[in-house]
């Protein structure tokens, strides 16, 4: 009901519109393009016609519109920071849409015989920033291109209030002012983004090269017209669009990763035009980026708990912190990342213009992985129990690889893919303008034929536990022989096949018209709707094979390859020694029934099978209307109602498929929200919002089945019950714009959280294993603080005037109830997941003539990442300090050299549990060098 209501009032708004076309015969409308001094798009910068108090602000394809304005002779002015104001005449006829295109010069300011210009993406960036409604952090690709960032991930880390966790040593998932990746959105021209996760939502930000982005907006305060479902954030990808005038642009490099030694290769190009009669503009680009890298990995799992015999009885007790489990690991990893997108426009007339867009990435990921692992290891006591004098445990060793073929080439290949496709258009009826939009998009994950063999050592030996350093935590046998290769059996070798695929159709409608609620001058009302709808199913398989004879029966006996690097950045100590070759397991034919007896396992698979559907519809409305010379009010409120349908299979004895259960859910959010925006001066500008956001449940959570893990005696359930999370937030920013370009801004804001989602982890009484089924907590709630400074530092004397800085700086904390530990007792004083408390970015630029040099940090503090069943065994993000040193060099207008090195601290990924001293994991990738050629052609203006 609720939402026939609001289609109604939809329709009595634009039979308003329609009814205000009628009345305004001696009007006319203004749509214009802004460029810059190379013919390229200029998005939100500032349009005006003081006389009439008219204005309006480009889009991302700099794009403006002025509708209704009365018909005869009047003056544009366009101010933009960091170029020259410019005015130029207009003639508005009635009842007629005139064209207009801007070109804007870059502002130079003479000091002291140094030419300072303003930087032409810094400009963009912060007119988009200053000229938004809502509040929003803007990179242009222009700035994109000053830092050594591959992907996306990398790029966005940069932005105030952002961290990211990385995945092989680039930046993967979005943590936006300290929510987790799934509570954050991520959208390509305004089209969410698939994801081709498993388990989750996360989009995977370095599958997308940066260099095939022209604009990162990051929104922190949502409006109505976009999705609710940006908890945290919403990140919006804009893709390249056409150029006014021809551009030919390409990149060729290669470089080094120091951890391997080997190879990197990247180049890109991007070429575009515009027909003669400007009608028909096009752009096609193309990356590639090849890298042979790998990672040095020590993990472990630590307890605190240890069975012994009292009076005939098995009993636990509490020890002091040991390892039970631990690993060494070594990946060798070749990652390709291909890119490709063609966006077309054509204009039909001042009124109407369509727009094609796409892009398809392609990520093939091979890797080899070769595990060393102590596990069962327990104490060791004397007879009476009160004294720990030695340990025990098993040892086994796995090697990872896939089969032999052009594909796969003897390594686990995963295959990840994302596509997006959408056709748009904008047009105008008299004072009524429409836009509309309908995407395809899709994204999956493929790894087939992905193989593993494990020898073991099944019996028991003495292990020397060196845990005087807690953060390097080494395990050995106590006795070498113990552990010869000769004792190490068959443990399996299994092959399995994993597929995900996600699958997002978008459409949306809307419609604005000018108003004049207050008597204020411009104004408009927006209304529209729009329909998504998904669906996610993942099939996997899982296959083992035991050989029919006795050649495999030792390790010994197989082709080894040794792992042992003693430049292992962990540390020398960890010295994994040999496996079986990645290439000896590639090359078997494990189909041949004279060798090998092939067993169907379901058990590995069949409840981590699942089939998702998800509608959602959404409608809003809303008003954006000065309400004095210097404060403007945009409020409006936003309905969605989402159905899902979740499909598991149900089985019995743990691996019989019986059949499957679906499970159905719905529910409504209405979702209202106020910003208001004061120019205290021209560059002065304070903020105020007041918004209502949610999140919805991963899929796999919602799934009605059970995972059991045997092996490490673990069950992983679904449920269907879940609530969405919602937040209602308030936020304040100050800002301060620079004539130079630049920003100095401050700002608190609050979220108010209801039905987060965390893993509960309990026993299971029938078995003992460790259970962990996704729960709602009660509520939680995050405060927190940002500030950020960016200017040329042209107050210096001499060359230092060419200098300049960047500084942001974020602080969280929060809270978090209803979270139970595994005895079922309320837990207190937890932060919510994924909410580090400090963050900073950084860099120091120098920016001459022809040479560019500028370094770069960037800090995340400690952060929960997963609540575990206690305080002891909860898992933490450790801080990461990351340094990046980049330079170009000019050789002409045309031509320039860049040289780029990565990751000069050597930070490594780190997990810690319940004690910042106990070292969960670290993993580390080492030093990447890069250097190339950029060439860069603009048309004749």
């Amino acid at each position: 009901m609720k939402l026939t209501r609001l289609l109604k009032c939809f329709f009595t708004l634009a039979v308003m519109a329609l009814c205000t076309q009628a009345v305004s015969a001696q009007e006319g409308n203004l749509q214009g393009t802004l460029l810059d001094e190379n013919g390229l798009k200029i998005p939100f910068g500032s349009v005006m016609i003081e006389s009439l108090q008219r204005g309006a602000i480009s889009d991302a394809d700099g794009k403006f519109f002025l509708l209704g304005l009365p018909a005869g002779d009047h003056t544009l002015k366009v101010v933009f920071l960091g170029y020259a104001d410019q005015e130029l005449p207009v003639n508005i006829q009635a009842d007629e849409t005139t064209s207009v295109v801007v070109r804007l010069e870059q502002q130079a300011e003479q000091l002291e015989g140094v030419m300072v210009l303003g930087s032409n993406g810094t400009a963009k960036a912060l007119n988009a920033q200053r000229n938004k409604q809502n509040i929003t952090n803007i990179v242009s690709t222009d700035q994109i291109g000053k830092y050594p960032d591959a992907n996306i991930g990398d790029a966005v880390k940069r932005i105030p209030g952002i961290t990211m966790q990385v995945d092989q040593g680039e930046a993967r998932n979005i943590i936006v002012r300290g929510l987790a990746p799934q509570l954050n959105s991520v959208t390509l021209n305004g089209s969410r983004i698939p994801s081709a996760e498993g388990d989750n939502r996360n989009v995977q930000m370095d599958l997308i090269p940066s260099d095939m982005i022209q604009t990162i907006e990051v929104n922190k305060a949502v409006t109505p017209d976009m999705d609710a479902d940006a908890l945290g954030g919403s990140v919006n990808l804009v893709t390249r669009s056409s150029p006014q005038n021809f551009r030919l642009a390409a990149t060729a490099g290669g470089g080094i990763n120091f951890i391997t030694d080997k190879r990197i290769l990247n180049a890109s190009f991007l070429v575009g035009d515009r027909s003669a009669n400007e009608k028909f503009g096009w752009m096609v680009s193309a990356s590639i980026h090849d890298s042979d890298f790998g990672s040095h990995n020590v993990e472990a799992e630590w307890e605190n708990e240890a069975e012994v015999e009292i009076d005939g009885e098995d009993e636990d007790i509490e020890v002091a912190p040991y390892v039970g489990e631990s690993d060494i690991r070594t990946y060798l990893v070749q990652r390709i990342r291909r890119s490709f997108s063609v966006n077309l426009d054509y204009a039909f007339d001042a009124n109407n213009t369509i727009y094609l867009k796409s892009m398809y990435n392609w990520r093939d990921d091979r890797e080899n992985r070769f595990r060393l692992r102590y596990r069962k290891i327990a104490p060791l006591f004397a007879d009476d129990n009160s004294t720990i004098t030695g340990f025990e445990g098993e040892i086994r060793r796995q090697t990872k690889g896939g089969i032999d073929n052009n594909r796969n080439k003897n390594t686990r290949l995963e295959d990840q893919r994302m596509q997006n496709y959408s056709l748009s258009g904008d047009h105008l009826f008299g004072s009524l303008k429409m836009d509309w939009m309908a995407s395809y998009a899709a994204a999956s994950e493929e790894r087939l034929n992905e193989r593993y063999i494990e020898y073991e050592l099944g019996d028991a030996i003495g292990l020397n536990h060196n845990v005087s350093n807690p953060r390097y935590p080494f395990i050995s046998p106590a006795n070498a022989s113990d552990a010869s290769l000769d004792n190490f059996e068959l443990k399996e070798i299994t092959e399995e096949n994993q597929f995900t695929e996600e699958k997002d159709f978008n459409a949306f409608l809307n419609f604005e018209l000018p108003t004049d609620l207050f008597g204020q001058g411009d104004g408009t009302v927006k209304f529209g709707g729009r329909l998504r709808s998904k669906n996610k199913d993942r099939d996997n398989n899982f296959y083992e094979f035991s050989p029919t004879g006795d050649e495999f029966d030792t390790m010994s006996d197989q082709p080894l390859r040794n792992i042992s690097d003693p430049d292992f950045l962990a540390g020398p100590q960890y010295q994994a020694g040999e496996f079986v070759d990645q290439n000896f397991l590639g090359g078997l034919n494990l189909n041949d029934s004279s060798r090998f007896e092939k067993e169907d396992v379901p058990d590995e698979y069949v409840r981590a099978n699942y089939d998702v559907s998800e509608k959602v519809y959404g409608g809003y409305v809303m008003a954006d209307q000065p309400l004095s010379s210097r404060l403007n009010l945009l409020a409006g409120i936003r309905l969605e109602h989402t159905n899902l349908e979740a499909t598991g299979n149900e089985i019995q004895d743990e691996e019989e498929v019986i059949g499957t259960i679906t499970e159905s859910n719905s529910y409504t959010n209405i979702l209202p929200s106020i910003h208001l925006k004061y120019n205290l001066t021209d560059k002065t500008i304070l903020r105020l919002a007041w918004t209502n956001t949610l999140a919805r449940p991963n899929y796999a959570d919602l799934v009605p089945s059970e995972d059991t893990i045997e092996e490490d005696e673990e069950i992983f359930r679904g449920n269907p019950d879940l609530d969405a999370t919602t937040s209602m937030n308030f936020d304040l920013m100050a800002e301060h714009y620079f004539n130079n370009v630049g920003i100095i801004s401050g700002g608190l804001f609050y979220k108010d959280i209801n039905d987060f989602i965390y893993t509960y982890q309990s026993e299971d009484a029938a078995t003992g294993y460790d259970v962990f089924q996704p729960q709602n907590g009660d509520k939680a709630s995050v405060f927190g603080a940002e500030v950020s400074f960016q200017r040329q530092l042209d107050f210096l004397p001499g060359f230092a005037k060419n200098f300049s800085l960047m500084l942001n700086y974020t602080y969280l904390t929060s809270s978090a109830d209803g979270i139970r530990n595994e005895d079922g007792e309320e837990r207190t004083d937890l932060d919510l997941p994924g909410t580090s408390p400090n963050m900073f970015n950084g860099s120091l630029a120098y920016a001459g003539k022809k040479l560019n040099l500028r370094l770069s940090v960037n800090y995340s503090d400690a952060y929960l990442d997963e609540i575990g069943g206690s305080a002891f065994t909860d898992r933490y993000y450790d801080e990461q300090f990351l340094m990046d040193f980049n330079a170009s060099y000019a050789v002409n207008k045309n031509l320039s050299i860049y040289m780029d090195l990565n990751n000069m601290t050597n930070q490594a990924l780190r997990y810690y549990q319940g004690d910042v001293n106990r070292t969960m994991q670290m993993e580390y990738y080492g030093r990447r060098l890069t250097f190339g050629l950029k060439y860069n052609l603009f048309g004749k203006q």
